[in-house]
């Protein structure tokens, strides 16, 4: 039986097309985020513990997960530095982190409800406050600090998606 060369070529654009329709969903899912476990973790400047520490980290701070390499894990946080932290000192609790106003004073209103004018403010947060995300909604996040802060901050000033 003679193959027919057209039938061929529409076979391998189809096969290409749904190899690049997989990649482009994958990117487009997002980055994989974590938070980190408990206090003092250090983040160093390779998988291993003879690498130095580069600074240490504390509970609920969110990063993104770049590559993973036995048990550690390349992270990046917010503000784009990059290191290096052991798999079990992170967690898939989700936390977000105020990334409005680097270089000011000012600060971010957490509201009762998810509006820029239907919702009292509860509470402000100064750049790098870290929050436990409770919910999504549209452009907001409801989000929690400690026991005393419950409230909705508008999405674009957080980092931690």
């Amino acid at each position: 039986m003679k193959k027919n060369p057209f039938a061929m070529k529409f076979r391998r654009i189809i096969l290409l097309g749904v190899f690049f329709l997989l990649f482009i969903s994958q990117a487009a899912v997002g980055a994989e985020m974590v938070s980190i476990a408990d206090d003092d973790i250090n983040m160093r400047s390779g998988p291993g513990t003879q690498h130095e520490i580069l600074w240490k980290i504390g509970a609920g701070f969110p990063v993104e997960i770049l590559k993973s390499n036995g048990e550690w894990l390349q992270v990046k946080d917010f503000e784009g530095s990059t290191g290096w932290v052991k798999k079990n000192m992170t967690k898939n609790t989700p936390h977000m982190i105020v990334k409005a106003n680097k270089g000011t004073k000012n600060q971010i209103d957490v509201r009762s409800e998810p509006s820029p004018k239907g919702g009292k403010v509860v509470a402000k947060a100064n750049y790098g406050v870290v929050f436990k995300t409770l919910e999504k909604k549209g452009d907001w996040v409801k989000v929690g600090h400690g026991q005393a802060v419950t409230g909705w901050v508008e999405k674009n000033s957080l980092w931690g998606f």
